[in-house]
């Protein structure tokens, strides 16, 4: 007998085979019982007359854990088109207790603090697994279509002696007597390591402790962050995240068919060249068409960023949109000016379906303009000693962004709250589980 996924049912038609899984539904339409199955990639459904076949379930709730035998039998009016038929019930964790959260519904009906407070048990639902499967399909393709480019991926540490972003709250730590601090990115050593393998990327945890309390933001999020070197300006990394999308989206589409049907996703086109628009064009832009007047603002609101996402729409068919050029005060030091007017940046900040999804630009590379830069915002060299010594022994002009992974999914389901799409969220309130 073979022991099998419920995924690979159809593969076994008219065979005698077995599952692992939860108990995940009982129920009866007259004198037939049905039995729903649930192990980690789907459910499969149990149909018997014979009320003994149930006998083992007596006195067990739901989510118990059970081994089911049966024989695969094509019906078209089961779910999936397959059911099992003469089934052998074998409890194998027994639990008496209801779970907190009806998970055999189609839909989870518990509000947001519920989901939150039971994750643990409410992550199990096939609609909130999806979401998950989704996100580790987006990692394993922004990971295969970089490594096809000959990207190394690197970790770097997630406790640092030096705030990373000067205008950003820092989680700050007691490192034997003396302060560190949570890494809000990869920025520093992702820099350096270009010039030790030049294309590098890392899939890993960010902290921020800005006192943020929206439906947008978390404290810790996973970041996809990417940095490469010989590069003519933010443009060339526009183009290479352009490429990474259209490689995250390929991925979804020919790998997680069931979860985007589940969760009834609307995947993007990646157009060749993403349309791009200035900052301050965006601004004016703003100005003429809502009679808002954000000129002079140092940067967009979430209201402007989702006028910008209804004009790339409508203009250009696009569900994304650069925004290039925001002023240099608004970037952290270690951003390129543009050549050509100082006071803007090579920068630029992708907006996906009106929603800010990605952060990059160009970087400095000379030592020269690293200490100029620090000098202008007031910043010590000291704690950036580490950091500045790659610059004194040559960088090449390099340049990278970061993919927030929670966003790119609440964006992509249309979630209302980034926790959403957050395994176990961290923000001002939430701890645990």
């Amino acid at each position: 007998m073979d022991t099998i996924r419920t995924t690979e049912l159809q593969q076994h038609i008219g065979k005698r085979v077995q599952l692992h899984g939860w108990l995940h539904n009982l129920r009866q339409m007259g004198g037939i019982r049905f039995l729903v199955l649930r192990d980690g990639y789907g459910t499969a459904q149990a149909v018997t007359e014979n009320e003994a076949d149930f006998a083992p379930l007596l006195n067990l709730a739901l989510e118990s854990v059970i081994t089911l035998e049966g024989t695969v039998t094509q019906t078209p009016q089961a779910p999936g088109g397959v059911e099992l038929h003469q089934p052998r019930i074998t409890a194998i964790t027994p639990t008496t207790e209801a779970p907190p959260v009806a998970l055999h519904k189609r839909e989870l009906k518990a509000g947001l603090p519920v989901l939150l407070d039971h994750a643990v048990i409410t992550n199990r639902h096939p609609a909130r697994r999806a979401i998950f499967r989704l996100a580790a399909g987006a990692m394993a393709g922004f990971r295969a279509t970089l490594n096809g480019m000959g990207f190394t991926e690197i970790q770097t540490p997630k406790m640092v002696a030096s705030a990373t972003e000067s205008g950003a709250n820092v989680f700050e730590l007691d490192y034997f007597g003396r302060p560190a601090y949570l890494a809000q990115s990869p920025q520093f050593y992702k820099q350096i390591m270009v010039g030790v393998f030049e294309r590098v990327y890392e899939v890993g945890p960010v902290f921020r402790a800005e006192p943020h309390d929206t439906s947008r933001h978390v404290n810790e999020y996973v970041s996809l962050d990417v940095e490469f070197g010989f590069i003519e300006n933010h443009f060339t990394v526009m183009a290479l995240l352009r490429e990474v999308l259209a490689g995250i989206f390929t991925t979804l589409a020919e790998r997680y068919t069931a979860e985007l049907t589940l969760l009834h996703a609307n995947l993007p086109i990646v157009l060749p060249e993403i349309p791009h628009i200035h900052f301050a064009a965006a601004q004016e832009l703003i100005w003429q068409q809502h009679g808002v007047d954000v000129r002079g603002e140092p940067d967009l609101s979430p209201q402007d960023e989702r006028w910008l996402g209804e004009w790339a729409q409508q203009e250009h068919g696009s569900d994304f949109l650069f925004v290039t050029g925001y002023p240099m005060g608004k970037r952290p030091f270690y951003t390129h000016p543009d050549p050509a007017n100082p006071g803007y940046s090579n920068s630029f900040d992708l907006l996906f379906r009106g929603t800010e999804l990605v952060t990059g630009g160009q970087r400095l590379h000379l030592y020269s303009d690293y200490l100029a830069a620090l000098a202008q915002a007031g910043l010590p060299t000291a704690p950036f000693a580490t950091y500045l010594e790659a610059f004194r022994y040559g960088m090449p002009p390099h340049g990278g962004f970061a993919i927030g992974l929670e966003r790119l999914l609440m964006q992509l389901l249309g979630l209302p709250n980034l926790r959403l799409a957050t395994l176990f969220p961290r923000d001002m309130q939430r701890l645990a589980p």
